[in-house]
């Protein structure tokens, strides 16, 4: 099993909005960037557990957890002129974005705030991708040692 750490601005799409959703599932779409666009195709499964984090927002950290549901399909979004997501070099008959399905596990009864997880950067969150200078990925992998820390914490 592998263990990610997947962002979202609260305000495009919270674990509130994920809390609602039927059976407490949905696409993750959106994502617009190569490296992790391939992480999604190659390493993520079915079955593997993401941290969902609030990113850009008053008090950003980990809300909770989810399951890959699904693994990688064409994302949709890519080909509707009306989404934000929209890009006009990806066709249906050669996708170049891909999304998967999410399912909510677990809401903290409060949010792992990313303070409270820089206070740890030097010893059991060492090299967590999340608190290196410069990583702005919006799905990260997350190694074992730290989702079991950060669990600790929940």
């Amino acid at each position: 099993m592998n263990y990610w750490l997947m962002k979202s601005e609260p305000s495009t799409f919270s674990i509130d909005a994920l809390s609602a959703a039927p059976k407490q599932q949905t696409f993750w779409d959106g994502v617009r960037n190569y490296q992790v666009r391939n992480m999604m195709r190659d390493d993520m499964k079915v079955g593997d557990l993401a941290y969902f984090y609030h990113s850009s927002c008053d008090e950003p950290g980990i809300t909770g957890v989810v399951k890959i549901v699904r693994g990688a399909y064409p994302d949709h979004t890519a080909f509707d002129p009306k989404d934000p997501h929209f890009d006009a070099d990806s066709k249906p008959d050669a996708p170049r974005w891909l999304m998967v399905d999410v399912q909510l596990q677990q809401r903290f009864s409060r949010i792992i705030t990313l303070d409270e997880l820089r206070k740890h950067a030097d010893k059991k969150l060492k090299d967590m991708l999340l608190l290196k200078r410069g990583n702005r990925l919006s799905i990260t992998p997350v190694s074992a040692a730290h989702w079991k820390f950060i669990m600790s914490l929940a």
